[in-house]
């Protein structure tokens, strides 16, 4: 597939998974399982089985530009594009489909987060194949679709078409985060998918679609086109992204093309939003702890995750789906069930004047 491209997006905070994930250090930096790498390499690696390392692209804000090349010394700077904004997913992905299409007409891309969980990465690969297949050969938007194995009001959804062309679905409509009851009766239907955020298309037909629906962002980014991939780009882009609207890929676009399609997939996925996703998807003890530390001594402690420095002792009793997180100069102790209030907790920081915490 020497068409085939991927672009990574890496320039979120991750503030949910405050205080780990810091502004200086983002949760895509961290190597938040436990296993010795952080989200981007995992994903990065992922991504080795379906192009070449050349063909991989990250998408980051550009403090992040070094830490980038410190975990992904591979790359060259020509593959990190670095937004001098935080203006959502619709700008970033318009950017990376003007800068492949300049590369290579025929750019088929896949557009994923760096920071998700898949747990079966030949499936997910083989599906991704899939997908470009079918791009490469219409005219077509495609996101891929997560068969939901509970009622989550946390993820988008996607109603799907039960018509399907080699195991691609039209989409129907998108439903952003549903209350419970909804998200039971989307269970019960069998009509509906989790939306994973993993997008794939040729670079003319997401730019066709912006130039439909976003035109504005098009208008912004593609001014200078002779620009992309040299020494005048970033200068470019440091002017001009700033202006684009902040908006994301799924208001922009996809809920508004006529050209979205979907492919039911089950690969051990989760976009790890949360610490409560992290402790879903993690290996537990034998009372349902997640425990990231060093020595720790437990008595009476079940379904809580527990996360310290390596040469602190952790002693802890009577925790019942608790977290206990202990970053150093922040200490974190809060019912799991309530962990949606984290971010709130961070705004109120910034309200005191303590940024130097987040």
């Amino acid at each position: 597939m020497n068409n085939t491209y991927v672009a990574i997006m890496a320039g979120g905070v991750g503030s949910r998974f405050w205080p780990a994930s810091r502004e200086s250090r983002p949760k895509q930096f961290l190597d938040i399982m436990g296993v010795g790498k952080s989200l981007i390499q995992l994903t990065y690696e992922r991504f080795l089985h379906l192009c070449p390392k050349e063909n991989i692209f990250i998408v980051t804000n550009g403090r992040y530009k070094q830490q980038v090349k410190e975990h992904l010394p591979d790359l060259t700077d020509n593959q990190i594009l670095c937004e001098p904004s935080r203006n959502n997913t619709a700008p970033c992905i318009a950017y990376a489909a003007l800068k492949l299409q300049q590369l290579n007409p025929e750019a088929n891309m896949v557009i994923a987060p760096s920071d998700h969980i898949i747990l079966q990465e030949t499936t997910f690969v083989n599906t991704l194949k899939q997908a470009l297949d079918f791009s490469e050969k219409n005219n077509a938007l495609l996101t891929l679709g997560i068969k939901p194995s509970h009622p989550n009001t946390g993820y988008g959804y996607i109603n799907f078409g039960k018509k399907a062309e080699n195991g691609v679905h039209p989409v129907v409509r998108f439903t952003e985060k549903p209350p419970l009851e909804k998200a039971k009766a989307f269970l019960a239907s069998g009509d509906y998918l989790w939306n994973a955020g993993i997008f794939i298309w040729k670079a003319q037909s997401i730019l066709a679609a912006f130039q439909q629906h976003a035109g504005e962002i098009l208008e912004i980014l593609n001014a200078s086109p002779e620009c992309f991939n040299t020494f005048d780009e970033q200068p470019f882009i440091d002017e001009n992204y700033p202006k684009t609207p902040s908006i994301s890929i799924d208001y922009a676009i996809m809920e508004k093309a006529d050209n979205v399609y979907t492919i039911p997939s089950d690969f051990g996925w989760s976009d790890l939003g949360t610490w409560a996703s992290l402790h879903i998807e993690s290996d537990k003890d034998e009372h349902n702890n997640l425990v990231q530390a060093g020595p720790v001594l437990m008595q009476e402690v079940n379904n809580s995750i527990v996360r310290a420095p390596k040469d602190k002792l952790v002693v802890a009793r009577g925790l019942d789906n608790f977290m206990v997180i202990d970053e150093g100069d922040v200490l974190l102790i809060f019912p799991k069930d309530q962990e949606q209030e984290i971010k709130a907790i961070t705004q109120n920081i910034k309200k005191n004047n303590w940024e130097q915490y987040l």
